[in-house]
């Protein structure tokens, strides 16, 4: 995103603004859409296509990758532009990737305990960003390098996968945990610019919270997987 304007640094203590709440409340919206798709792909074709993706995992991460990128320029082109419709279709693009990366993690599991897992997960997702936000709001310090490291992290984690998908399978683990921690730094990064850019546009912030939110989510959804599943 490119359309922040000259940050607004406020010494409020932890209160939210009115435009506080419209991007948490947005970004919280649109992250229950996507739950809402995860648990209704689970039924459908779509489920199967991570296994397909991710029988070579760095070509999974690539074409997920790509999805989110492009659903994020078209969304925010949109609404740079103000045209509703083209907003709306990089949306689509951005619920479509979630929901179907989401959906294919979750038909590990047996159907009856698949709400289940999807509840839990927002549940700790929720708690990490609660934590990370406290965090932010707590510091008065810049976060702007948040940025930068969430971007290392993320090429980090596609070389190593890259890497463990032809050469070393360990380095597979190591991948997951880079770009997890890439959406980590990125979560509050994002959260970051909330509080200090005040005149920016609330719906570009509204879509870049939702990104890293997501992407905390499936993240967080493949752990609760395995917790569950191996009980």
């Amino acid at each position: 995103m490119n359309s922040y304007e000259t940050p607004g640094r406020t010494e409020r203590g932890f209160g939210l603004s009115g435009r506080e709440v419209r991007v948490i409340g947005g970004a919280t919206g649109l992250m229950t859409i996507t739950v809402a798709l995860m648990y209704v792909f689970v039924a459908t074709p779509l489920a199967a296509v991570n296994e397909s993706l991710f029988a070579y995992p760095i070509v999974g991460v690539l074409v997920y990758g790509a999805a989110i990128m492009v659903g994020e320029l078209i969304a925010e082109r949109g609404v740079e532009g103000g045209d509703l419709g083209i907003a709306f279709v990089g949306m689509v693009i951005l619920q479509l990737a979630f929901g179907t990366f989401g959906a294919g993690v979750v038909s590990w599991a047996p159907r009856d305990q698949q709400l289940t897992i999807l509840g839990i997960t927002a549940i700790v997702t929720a708690l990490v960003t609660a934590a990370i936000a406290t965090y932010v709001y707590a510091r008065r310090t810049d976060f702007d390098s948040w940025g930068r490291w969430a971007n290392f992290a993320f090429l980090g984690g596609v070389g190593a996968i890259a890497v463990g998908t032809f050469v070393l399978s360990e380095l597979l683990l190591l991948g997951f945990v880079l770009i997890f921690l890439g959406f980590l730094l990125r979560l509050g990064w994002e959260i970051w610019r909330v509080r200090e850019h005040r005149s920016a546009s609330t719906a570009l912030q509204t879509i870049g919270v939702y990104i890293a939110v997501a992407g905390v989510f499936v993240h967080v959804l493949q752990l609760v997987l395995r917790y569950v599943m191996r009980e």
